[in-house]
């Protein structure tokens, strides 16, 4: 087959123009492929992750073993998406203090730093489509090396910039209160 730009385009669903390297916070939603429920179930409002949730949190909480300009905030494994607030540098809607509570999630402190430069030394990418391709490539690893599950991840994923404090507090609570919420949630199956 023969590839024609015109017809096999894809729209980019990223705002134009926006350098996704810059300081801030990002809302970031990762789903799995045709929304199979792959990291466990909900039990009476919680999330019981199996083995392969378990793996995805450890992968969620390495981001910053990886990238260290950045913190992991609150976030949730569900049993077929992941939502999580991925932070570049300084924190700038003051939620610094902010603990995460029942999300099974860890606490980072952030490193001082007034730059994020796009890429490291070694030339590593450091914009937030680079940290979920990394993260989509460490489970995806597991599920390959454990399972017969090769196609882990639908291709892309959602993200939302976190402009002030106001959303950040209604996107953690979106985040803390989504497994009791599970069967009236958008990716429910």
């Amino acid at each position: 087959m023969i590839n024609n730009p015109t017809s096999h385009r894809r729209k980019s669903i990223r705002l134009q123009g926006y350098d996704y390297s810059q300081a801030g916070l990002y809302f970031i939603t990762v789903c799995t492929h045709n929304q199979v429920p792959l990291f466990g179930e909900i039990v009476d409002g919680v999330m019981v992750l199996n083995a392969a949730g378990q793996i995805v949190e450890k992968c969620w909480c390495a981001i910053p073993e990886h990238f260290p300009q950045v913190t992991v905030d609150k976030f949730v494994v569900m049993p077929n998406h992941v939502h999580g607030i991925i932070t570049i540098g300084e924190n700038n809607v003051g939620a610094n203090d902010v603990r995460a509570n029942n999300v099974r999630a860890n606490d980072y402190l952030p490193l001082p730093s007034n730059e994020t430069p796009r890429s490291s030394q070694h030339g590593t990418s450091r914009t937030i489509g680079s940290m979920v391709r990394g993260f989509k490539i460490g489970v995806t690893r597991w599920f390959r090396a454990k399972t017969d599950i090769h196609k882990v991840w639908q291709r892309n994923y959602y993200e939302h910039i976190i402009r002030n404090e106001d959303s950040y507090l209604k996107i953690a609570e979106y985040i803390q209160t989504n497994p009791q919420r599970w069967e009236i949630d958008t990716y429910y199956v």
